[in-house]
């Protein structure tokens, strides 16, 4: 780290670090509500309802098959 020379030299790098801090804390309030809505019982239930169509849809398909 080079040693600052002026007083602007200081201002301008808190005015960044204070916008980098304020990107980082929106990034995170964004992760907070992700993890929130991921963990609600609805999209639990919508995953495990297109998991099972899927498998149901391979197993019709397998049986249709090797019937043959």
């Amino acid at each position: 780290m080079e040693p600052y020379t002026t007083f602007e030299d200081i201002d301008n790098d808190l005015k960044r670090f204070k916008l980098e801090r304020d990107i980082a804390w929106e990034e995170l309030k964004l992760t907070k509500n992700e993890f929130k809505e991921d963990l609600e019982p609805l999209n639990w239930v919508s995953s495990a309802l297109k998991l099972t169509g899927k498998y149901s849809f391979i197993a019709l398909i397998r049986k249709w098959i090797f019937k043959k």
